[in-house]
């Protein structure tokens, strides 16, 4: 820019007048979004505790046994491939060509979304709620508030149903700004940049507070703390989150091809019966802990770092980076944060096992940095997700620095999602 030449004028600020009128629908919808996530969450831990405990102690079968995770797993392909058959809308679009924040749907796909998503969360699918509770929450709140408010941009109700979604999701309002600050930073529009975020992120904070004094969600480890950035440190941190942007491309580069092969299928009741079958083999492989969207299975694997070999955690990663790509390549529901944050630990813990001189704590906010990079494209969220996992602030600086070299590793390369022609997004 010519030094002499003026600055770009700055948007205008909106009059607090405009903003307040928001806050109450802002507020609304955050609740009602945390409530919707709570109760499919709810009945899902009710219905998994029924298949995974009450039935096999009934039939005298091991509970996580490998003839019981291979049936289970092929049972709820089936259930979930027929319901989608049967209910309206077939619950939406192919979930390979979705991501975290789409158009709205219509309402009527609503309730057998829910119910799959349900269903495969039950049932031990390697995909987590984020996707179908957010595209549920955005048609929810896009369908009543055209209705109580028509005079309304569209494009509030689909920002406050996602806003107070991922707030719900993470317990925090920041994951919420984040994730819609990147959207919001390449959008034109008028108004400063924190007037366009100040509903959302009253409905972030809403979603979050509902789901905080409700459920008390906790991302942190417990992992030991973390001592100070050393120089030794910081090729560990390069290293390491370069590693989990590779292992997550793999899974983007994958996910074409198996979705190729389960759409050779034709039908979408055999592909998502086979799919589950693949997953109940990869559970046998794996161990239960790969099963599921990943959450309360990485607290398991932080609670005893040592109880495995670095094999043993390499072949964690792998096996939940192939079921993460074979459930969303065969038409389960569900999205990939949480399946990858898995892998991303898994990917950790075993860095430490291989150079016991790098802290647990760096080697895991790390290696989760690196796949989730590759995965969602979200630089903020993945940086956030990997700080909150250790709850240590000093971790910062050297996750700040890892990115930099996981970015260029993933920037400009296919994503983790479809076009309607089954090609990677770019």
């Amino acid at each position: 820019m010519d030094p002499e030449s003026p600055a770009p004028p700055r948007p205008p600020a909106a009059p607090a007048r405009r903003l307040l009128p928001l806050v109450l629908p802002a507020i609304a919808v955050g609740v009602v979004c945390a409530l919707v996530l709570l109760g499919v969450s709810l009945l899902a831990e009710q219905l998994q505790d029924v298949l995974w405990e009450t039935l096999p102690d009934a039939l005298g079968v091991g509970r996580f046994s490998s003839l019981w995770m291979i049936v289970m797993l092929t049972a709820t392909g089936l259930a979930v491939g027929l319901v989608l058959r049967a209910v309206p809308g077939h619950g939406g679009p192919d979930p390979a060509t979705t991501g975290l924040v789409d158009a709205p749907m219509r309402p009527g796909i609503i309730p057998g979304l829910l119910l799959v998503t349900t269903l495969a969360l039950a049932g031990g699918v390697s995909l987590g709620p984020e996707n179908p509770i957010t595209a549920a929450n955005i048609a929810l709140a896009y369908w009543l508030g055209r209705r109580a408010a028509p005079g309304a941009p569209a494009d509030l109700w689909l920002a406050l149903a996602a806003a107070g979604t991922i707030g719900a999701l993470f317990g925090t309002p920041i994951a919420a700004a984040l994730v819609l600050s990147e959207s919001l930073a390449s959008q034109p529009g008028p108004g400063a940049f924190w007037d366009r975020l100040f509903a959302p992120l009253a409905a972030g904070t809403a979603g979050a507070l509902t789901m905080s004094l409700l459920a008390h969600p906790s991302f942190d480890l417990s992992l030991p703390p973390y001592s100070g950035p050393h120089w030794g440190d910081l090729l560990s941190a390069l290293l390491i989150a370069s590693a989990g942007a590779l292992l997550g491309l793999l899974a983007v580069y994958a996910l074409p091809v198996a979705h190729r092969a389960f759409r050779a299928l034709r039908y979408p009741v055999l592909a998502l019966t086979v799919g589950g079958l693949v997953l109940g083999l990869l559970g046998a492989l794996g161990g239960h802990l790969t099963l599921f969207k990943g959450l309360e299975e990485v607290k398991e694997l932080a609670a005893d770092p040592d109880g495995w070999s670095a094999g043993g955690f390499a072949g964690m990663a792998v096996v939940k980076v192939t079921a993460l790509v074979t459930a969303a390549a065969c038409g389960f529901r569900g999205g990939r944060i949480f399946p990858a944050v898995f892998a991303g630990v898994a990917l950790g813990f075993c860095a430490h096992a291989l150079v016991d001189s790098v802290p647990p704590a760096l080697a895991v906010s790390c290696a989760v940095l690196g796949v989730l990079l590759a995965v969602t494209r979200q630089g903020w969220v993945s940086l956030f997700t990997a700080a909150v996992l250790v709850g240590d602030a000093s971790v910062l600086p050297l996750l700040c620095a890892a990115a930099l070299p996981a970015w260029l590793l993933v920037t400009g390369r296919a994503q983790m999602q479809l076009d309607g022609e089954g090609k990677a997004l770019r």
